[in-house]
C-alpha cells in the first residue's frame, strides 16, 4: 500500500491539510502515528514547525525515527513511545492535533478525544480521518466480522464523534464521507489480484489459502463499502473554551 497506508494517500492527506487551514510554523501532534508517513507529509508539502509523533508500538517507531533522519527530518519531527489517550505532553501547547485512519484502533474513544483536546491551544484544532460506520449501519453479525477482521475495538459514526468532541468544548466545522472507501478497496484488490500478488503472498509465507481467505474479507469489507455501511469519515474540529 506504499508509505501513506491510509484510505486515499496523498490525496487525502492533503484535502485533509487544506480543509483544516493547516499552514507554515504550525506545531502539532499525530496521535497514533505509525511510521510517521502523515508528519513527514505535513513537514514537506505544509512546511509545519514541528511534530511530534505518538504510538504505543516500538516495532513502527523505530523505522519512523528512521526514515525521518533519511530524509532530513530528525529535527522537525519527534516520537513518544505511548497511549494516545494518555499521552503525558504538556496541555495548550500545540495548534493541532492529526490523525489519519488510525483512532479507529483506539478502544476508548471518549478518552482519545479529551486528550486531544487538552493538548490544543484555544482555537486549536483537532482534524483527523478515521474508517466510521456509515449511514447504512451495521447488523450485529456484519459489525463482529468486520471489526474482528480488522481487530477493531469498535467504529464510531461521524455523528458520535461529533457529540464527544462537543462535550470536551470543540465545535465541528466539518464532518462528511470523503466518498473514497469503496473505490479504494477495489484499487487494493485489484492490485493484490493483477500485479503485486507475488509481493502479497512473500509478506504471508506463499500461504496461498490464508491469501484467499484474507482477499475474501477484503470483498466483505467492499461490499459494506458500497452499501455505505462503512466510510472514511472526514471531521474538522476547533477548541472553542
Amino acid at each position: 500500500m506504499g508509505e501513506q497506508v491510509h484510505i486515499g494517500g496523498f490525496q487525502s492527506s492533503m484535502d485533509l491539510a487544506q480543509r483544516a487551514g493547516i499552514t507554515a510554523g504550525w506545531q502539532g501532534v499525530d496521535l497514533c502515528c505509525c511510521t510517521g508517513a502523515g508528519m513527514r507529509f505535513l513537514a514537506r508539502f505544509l512546511n509545519v514547525a514541528h511534530m511530534t509523533g505518538v504510538d504505543a508500538t516500538p516495532a513502527v517507531l523505530q523505522p519512523g525515527r528512521r526514515r525521518c533522519a533519511d530524509e532530513g527530518l530528525a529535527e522537525t519531527i519527534s516520537f513518544v513511545e505511548g497511549n494516545a489517550c494518555a499521552t503525558g505532553l504538556p496541555s495548550g501547547r500545540f495548534d493541532f492535533v492529526w490523525g489519519e485512519d488510525a483512532w479507529c484502533y483506539v478502544e476508548d474513544k471518549a478518552k482519545l478525544i479529551a486528550e486531544a483536546t487538552r493538548l490544543i491551544k484555544p482555537q486549536g484544532k483537532i482534524v483527523f480521518t478515521d474508517w466510521m460506520e456509515g449511514p447504512g449501519g451495521l447488523t450485529d453479525a456484519e459489525a463482529g466480522r468486520y471489526l474482528g477482521f480488522m481487530k477493531f475495538p469498535n467504529v464510531l459514526t461521524p455523528g458520535e464523534y461529533q457529540s464527544l468532541l462537543e462535550a470536551n468544548g470543540c465545535s465541528v466545522r466539518v464532518a462528511h464521507d470523503t466518498g473514497r472507501f469503496a473505490a479504494s478497496v477495489s484499487l487494493y484488490l485489484d492490485m493484490i489480484e493483477k500485479q503485486l500478488t507475488y509481493d502479497a503472498l512473500k509478506i504471508i509465507g506463499f500461504d496461498i489459502a490464508l491469501a484467499q481467505s484474507l482477499v475474501g474479507e477484503m470483498r466483505f469489507i467492499q461490499s459494506l463499502a458500497q452499501a455505505g455501511k462503512i466510510i472514511q469519515g472526514l471531521i474538522v474540529a476547533e477548541k472553542t473554551r
